[in-house]
């Protein structure tokens, strides 16, 4: 692996991740925003939809919502209690021959260390994420 990967030209690192589960993309949806929320962002009540919207888990994720799109796309700032800095989160899915395919892209990584840290992270999330749907 080169010591660029991963490196965008303005926003720090980056890493992204994809799995494709047998299931319709409704279903996929509403499990990632109901029963689901909590295998990636953590353990939370609900997360509010509404662009500005804050949220907190409790164990201490926090951000705000940039953007919803039902049944496609969900971008939030995501900063775990001990990063001096925010991050931002992608959350997408995507119909597809098989299934739908989950894709989850995290951006604003302050450094190489940290991306592959977050890499292994969202590998054991997706394979969650099959495991539910398998």
């Amino acid at each position: 692996m080169s010591d660029t990967t991963g490196r965008t030209k303005d926003a720090g690192w980056e890493v992204g991740v994809r799995t494709t589960v047998a299931a319709p993309v409704p279903i996929v949806w509403q499990y990632l925003l109901g029963e689901g929320l909590g295998t990636w962002l953590g353990e939370i009540a609900a997360l509010p939809i509404e662009s500005g919207a804050g949220y907190a888990t409790k164990n201490g994720v926090k951000g705000s919502i940039r953007s919803y799109t039902a049944n496609s796309k969900l971008r939030l700032s995501w900063q775990p209690d001990d990063w001096p800095h925010d991050s931002t989160l992608q959350l997408s899915v995507k119909e597809t021959i098989t299934g739908t395919t989950i894709g989850i892209h995290h951006e604003k990584l302050a450094s190489r260390d940290e991306r592959r840290m977050m890499l292994g992270h969202w590998k054991n999330i997706v394979a969650a994420f099959d495991q539910h749907f398998a």
